[in-house]
């Protein structure tokens, strides 16, 4: 008993540790960490692999390496492929004698693996994902073991929302900066226009706007080529490319 407490405390330190240094990394990168740390922790893990759910079915995303062919391992019919649609585990006690998966435990057993465990991961905002565990004995993940994986899955699902969650953010805040600097760069060719035409704020806009109709190139492309023809005393030059004459009265 003392064993294993000591062996979930030394797993949270390790999962807390984890958690505070993927802030930078992506979600494959993450859930490529979270599988080498199976594979360190819990006795007889040999290779353990994350995969998720698609539109067009399941990817492995992550492994800890080996041979196996990663189409074979979500095939529809296997055990990774249900957990990832009921959201229930599933264990292969001996891959030599199951027969609920042939297909699956005839790949596991060629390349000498003889137990596997499939455990669901809990997400909200990430695709469904799924963490399988395999090991070369037979009969090796007992209730201890799958303790020790659940503790692990249920952190991986928090971390790869928070991941999912974080870079969602930086697209969103990336996107913001980029359309206010698009803003700015066509309020600043408005202003041009206005100044060497005299023409209201709307005049100039449809003129830019004209311009990138005529040219088929995007408003702010247009407006870009302006301001930087001004910095480069070439103003003149670039409206007589983009064809931009003053409105008619």
């Amino acid at each position: 008993m003392t064993g294993d407490r000591s062996a979930f405390l030394r797993l949270a330190s390790g999962l807390a540790e984890m958690s505070r240094l993927m802030g930078e990394e992506d979600y494959e990168a993450t859930a490529r960490r979270f599988a080498a740390h199976l594979v360190q922790e819990v006795p007889g893990c040999d290779l353990a692999f994350i995969a998720v759910g698609r539109d067009d079915g399941a990817e492995v995303v992550a492994s800890t390496g080996g041979p196996l062919d990663d189409t074979g391992l979500v095939d529809r019919d296997g055990p990774v492929a249900e957990v990832l649609r009921h959201r229930e585990p599933r264990r292969l006690e001996d891959t030599r004698e199951d027969r609920r998966w042939p297909l699956f435990a005839s790949r596991l057993a060629l390349h000498g693996y003889r137990s596997c465990l499939v455990l669901p991961v809990p997400t909200e905002r990430s695709p469904g994902a799924a963490v399988a565990l395999l090991s070369r004995a037979p009969h090796r993940f007992d209730d201890h073991a799958y303790d020790l994986v659940l503790l692990v899955t249920l952190h991986t699902g928090i971390v790869l929302d928070n991941v999912e969650v974080l870079h969602h953010s930086r697209r969103m805040v990336e996107h913001l900066t980029t359309a206010l600097g698009t803003r700015h760069t066509i309020g600043l060719a408005q202003g041009l226009l206005m100044r060497h035409f005299t023409h209201g704020a709307d005049t100039s806009f449809a003129l830019l706007r004209r311009a990138s109709q005529h040219a088929n190139r995007k408003l702010r492309d247009v407006a870009a080529d302006l301001v930087d023809a001004h910095e480069r005393d070439e103003f003149h030059q670039a409206l007589l490319r983009h064809r931009i004459a003053p409105a008619p009265l």
